[in-house]
């Protein structure tokens, strides 16, 4: 399927967990329309029997399924692309390994990173983390200015990182954020589809539709 993110906005990055299917299932329910397996902690094998019972569930739920930096684990689970870093394989590589209609999501942390980033034949971009974040250790902030800049500048949707919340959403719509991804105000949500819930009606009343 060739899915088009641009009315997607809430983005759900999640580790492996002993609930992960329930898990993501909730978060869908509660308005989370992209989902991205990103998992440090396991094995080759264990990432790839998560992401191919995450591609057939995703694909039930009716939502795009992205695999963190392994464009072969993607292709090999079934899943609708890949998101990958600067330090990551070349969105060259991915597109030779999953095709031209699959999704190849880039980060970007900097100007310079997004000047480069531009020309790259990606689906969409990340930008952030916008506050310093444990799920990045060692990466300062970029700060509020630079998701704006980068939001207007590309022109394919732009997810932005880092201390998401029904807090900050408001003033980041406010300088031109469209797109969102969350881990922690999920992952760690007791309630992950009311979390989602929250989230998602912040996104609609802040952002112009």
């Amino acid at each position: 399927m060739t899915w088009s993110l641009r009315d997607r906005s809430l983005y759900l990055c999640t580790p492996i967990r002993d609930d992960l299917d329930r898990f993501v299932a909730e978060c869908v329910a509660g308005g989370v329309d992209v989902v991205q397996l990103r998992d440090k902690d396991h094995d080759d094998r264990a990432i790839l029997e998560a992401a191919t019972r995450l591609a057939v569930r995703c694909a039930e739920l009716g939502v795009p399924f992205i695999v963190n930096d392994r464009p072969d684990i993607a292709r090999a689970a079934g899943a609708d692309g890949v998101h990958v870093g600067h330090d990551d394989v070349t969105v060259e590589l991915c597109r030779s390994v999953l095709g031209d209609e699959a999704i190849v999501g880039l980060s970007t942390h900097s100007p310079e990173q997004l000047d480069a980033a531009l020309a790259a034949r990606v689906s969409y971009l990340s930008a952030g983390p916008v506050e310093a974040t444990p799920t990045k250790p060692g990466r300062d902030g970029t700060g509020a200015a630079y998701a704006a800049l980068a939001s207007r500048r590309a022109q394919v949707p732009v997810f932005v990182t880092g201390g998401v919340t029904t807090t900050t959403i408001p003033g980041l719509a406010a300088l031109g954020v469209r797109h969102f991804v969350v881990v922690r105000a999920l992952t760690s949500a007791p309630d992950p589809r009311r979390a989602a819930a929250a989230l998602a009606a912040a996104i609609t009343d802040s952002v112009p539709s």
